[in-house]
């Protein structure tokens, strides 16, 4: 291996730059490889650190290539023509696509877990914070909507700062939106847990996922209507850390559980099988048949 000198300095040039990962609570350095092998979990602190809506799927699914996205082609209008100091919202959505390789900020579809069919609703945090916006919300709906023509139990793991500005009241009118599309489950006998990940926040806290019928939340994960900067401009004051976390809002009786990113799959598989009605289809065959129906 060549070693070259800039500055006094000794370079590697063919040693890879991304070999280490920082952990964001405890700044501990953690080899790569070996931390995605833990699930992007610290071994130091135990933070769980955020996965992306393809890594959530992989980590939940029996065969995540066998996952049929839905509605994929779904993306954000621009109903306010809004516009920052740093571009227009169509140049923000345009940036979002090209940095997730996604059309919006929740990915939703119907694969297996431990054999039986569900219809899973992934938010993705890179594409604008996961915030809802009236094609999110569109697709939260529609996810409900197949699962309920279908009877397929449903899983949402959020992980969003909220309401979208760029979209105003249009965003806003999702939170009772996709409440009521939920609501329906509920009266069909259509079981739907929620996975509140790493932050869940605003909007989408105070909407579909504060209704599900379980509700989980990663160790350590964000949970809250407001975050710290609107708590601090609003009442002058720094809300203690502490009461934000998934630990502090299950000792408040919001959450039923809070699971380890390992145990996750298997806790919800629990949880399925003894809310989910016997008609629900059981296979990854059946799912592949629900989607094509």
């Amino acid at each position: 291996m060549a070693i070259r000198r800039r500055g006094g300095v000794q370079s590697f040039p063919d040693v890879p730059v991304d070999l280490w990962v920082t952990c964001r609570k405890c700044g501990g350095m953690h080899y790569r490889p070996e931390f995605e092998a833990a699930l992007r979990v610290c071994p130091g602190c135990n933070y769980h650190d955020r996965l992306d809506a393809a890594e959530r799927i992989a980590l939940l699914l029996d065969d995540p290539d066998a996952f049929h996205e839905i509605d994929a082609d779904i993306t954000a209008a621009d109903p306010l023509d809004f516009r920052r100091p740093s571009g227009s919202y169509v140049d923000r959505v345009d940036k979002a696509r090209a940095l997730t390789s996604r059309n919006e900020a929740i990915v939703c579809g119907v694969g297996a877990l431990q054999g039986r069919s569900v219809a899973l609703g992934v938010m993705e945090f890179g594409f604008i914070a996961g915030s809802m916006g009236s094609a999110t919300g569109e697709k939260i709906t529609r996810l409900f909507e197949h699962a309920l023509n279908h009877r397929l139990p449903v899983i949402t793991i959020t992980a969003s700062g909220g309401a979208r500005q760029d979209e105003g009241l249009f965003a806003l009118m999702q939170m009772a939106r996709t409440t009521a599309a939920a609501a329906r489950l509920g009266e069909a006998g259509i079981p739907h847990i929620c996975v509140m990940a790493d932050p869940t926040l605003a909007g989408v806290t105070a909407s579909f996922a504060a209704v599900a019928d379980v509700i989980v939340g990663e160790p350590g994960a964000t949970i809250r209507f407001a975050g710290s900067r609107v708590v601090q401009g609003t009442l002058r004051r720094r809300a203690p850390v502490e009461d934000h976390t998934a630990e502090w809002v299950l000792r408040q009786g919001m959450l039923d559980l809070v699971v380890p990113r390992r145990e996750l799959r298997e806790t919800l598989s629990r949880v399925i099988g003894h809310l989910a009605p016997a008609e629900v289809p059981a296979s990854a065959e059946a799912a592949t048949e629900v989607v094509r129906a």
